[in-house]
């Protein structure tokens, strides 16, 4: 998850589209993106941004394929998770670590990615290794926050 978000409203004056217009292709196609990860990743939100408006058939067509493959009756949501995150992580892909949280939030265990890790090892060698290990360490590094976000907003550990 390397990739900054973009200023949408910067985007569409550069290229003629209006604010309106990103914001409602964005908001067509979010929901897997929120479901599955809770956010909608700065690549993702920037094509629906963009491509949104200016072929929003394209974009159909993409949500379309993307569901059919992701969204498959053969495999739990958890194990087609850990595929693509093992996949990604083979290919040296950043976006590995955006399917690494979407896997955690399908009840992945910390030993279930360990081991996708190790698969990977096994043909891609110790950068795969260091890097799946760094995304594994970001993502518990992202859920602490989240929680301590979380149980401040609860007032929990605050002392009366």
């Amino acid at each position: 998850m390397s990739s900054p978000r973009l200023d949408l409203d910067a985007v569409g004056q550069a290229m003629g589209l209006t604010s309106t217009a990103q914001r409602d292709a964005i908001s067509a196609h979010q929901q897997p993106y929120l479901d599955l990860l809770g956010f909608v990743p700065p690549r993702i939100e920037a094509r629906l941004g963009t491509t949104g408006v200016m072929d929003p058939t394209m974009v159909e067509l993409q949500e379309k394929t993307r569901s059919y493959a992701m969204d498959t009756p053969h495999l739990e949501p958890k194990m087609v998770q850990m595929m693509l995150f093992g996949m990604l992580l083979m290919a040296g892909n950043d976006a590995a670590q955006t399917h690494c949280i979407a896997a955690r939030r399908c009840g992945a265990s910390w030993e279930e990615l360990q081991a996708t890790i190790n698969l990977c090892f096994l043909f891609r060698g110790l950068p795969a290794a260091n890097r799946g290990a760094h995304m594994l360490a970001s993502v518990a590094a992202r859920e602490a926050e989240q929680a301590d976000g979380s149980a401040n907003e609860q007032g929990i550990g605050k002392s009366s």
